[in-house]
């Protein structure tokens, strides 16, 4: 193992073992991409699973990473001790196997071919990585929205594999509003003339479909407070309406920046894909109950929520927190106060250091 963070590949699932899927399906072969930081130390028992959120990716520490703040030397999770392993979900667009990926049976891409993965499924195929590094057990598995539910997936579907699991800004399953929001982006995008079924061009993507189910998104990681802060109803480079449907106000420029920003890094069907497997989570119907769904887990918990979260509200991290107990489990339950909504658990730098070091700090 080396202390490069370059990304690397993992090929598994070749047939006849291909990955058998919660759907019923099977895939393979699958690849995962995936960035390590700092070393593997002999005993193997240093390593620390980090798991991203909807459209992120492996890059979790160094430049441009999205969780920078927290993982690297002498940080937080301080690479001078700690084996990180982040990987790109399957599904995803950002060298793991999904929609994008060459689909062995035709040469050419999967599009809708691509069969319907879970949390679960993701779960499955980060589990065949961690085998192959040789790792019998995590120090810990932690991650925020997304990352959350596999980290407590994790915790259920392999106890003897973690011996701490952090859940940041996260829920035991999606709220109807949070549904709704989830498929009013994915109708942006198969509306667009140009998805074609899910059998766009790689040069002619349903940029505008996507660029919407982007903006609509983002309107859900913020907060009313911290909109109203940032831009109110400040006008953009105007002195008064336009009384035209031009861009009036600074937060549609907002938006369509972002959008905009992201249609040159993320695949259509991989957000279709991806954000179906988050609706589809919900420990409640896989498990019969919340409670029952961590009945065998062997690990301590961190459950991290923010205070003007709305997508993700504190009361489902609660929830969580309660389920555990019933259990007689080992959990701990930190709020972070701040105006950022769902986004602050990539913005909150000094809060979540000190919550995350305090308790991996306390993992033997």
């Amino acid at each position: 193992m080396t202390n490069n963070s370059e990304i690397k590949y993992f090929e598994g699932f070749n047939s006849p073992n291909q990955m058998k899927l919660q759907s019923g399906q099977e895939l393979g072969p699958i690849t995962i991409a995936y960035e390590t930081f700092g070393k593997l130390n002999d005993s193997k028992d240093n390593a620390v699973l980090v798991c991203h959120a909807l459209t992120g990716d492996a890059h979790v520490s160094g430049e441009n990473g999205w969780w920078d703040f927290l993982i690297g030397p002498n940080k937080a999770i301080d690479t001078n001790k700690n084996f990180v392993i982040c990987s790109n979900a399957i599904g995803g667009c950002k060298g793991s196997t999904g929609p994008s990926s060459k689909d062995p049976k035709t040469g050419k891409p999967y599009g809708l071919n691509f069969p319907v993965i879970t949390i679960g499924d993701m779960v499955q195929a980060q589990k065949a990585l961690i085998d192959e590094l040789g790792i019998a057990q995590l120090k810990m598995v932690l991650g925020g929205s997304m990352g959350g539910m596999q980290a407590m997936e994790w915790s259920i579907m392999y106890p003897k594999r973690v011996k701490a699991c952090t859940v940041v800004a996260s829920a035991s399953k999606l709220s109807p509003q949070a549904l709704a929001f989830d498929a009013v982006s994915r109708n942006a995008i198969t509306s667009d003339e140009k998805w074609a079924a899910g059998n766009y061009a790689h040069d002619e993507p349903p940029e505008k479909g996507l660029a919407i189910a982007r903006m609509i998104g983002h309107i859900t990681y913020l907060s009313n407070e911290s909109m109203n802060k940032k831009f109110g109803r400040k006008l953009q480079k105007k002195e008064d309406y336009s009384y035209d449907f031009s861009t009036d106000f600074q937060i549609e420029s907002y938006l369509k920046y972002q959008g905009d920003k992201f249609v040159n890094r993320f695949d259509a069907n991989s957000y279709l894909y991806i954000s179906k497997a988050v609706d589809y989570f919900d420990l409640t119907k896989k498990y019969g109950s919340v409670e029952k769904a961590f009945k065998n887990t062997n690990c301590k918990f961190l459950v991290i929520a923010i205070s003007t979260d709305w997508l993700f509200s504190p009361k489902q991290s609660k929830d969580i927190v309660k389920a555990l107990l019933k259990q007689s489990k080992e959990v701990t339950y930190a709020q972070i106060d701040s105006p950022f909504g769902h986004d602050a658990f990539l913005i909150e730098s000094t809060q979540m250091t000190s919550l995350v070091q305090n308790f991996l700090n306390q993992v033997k």
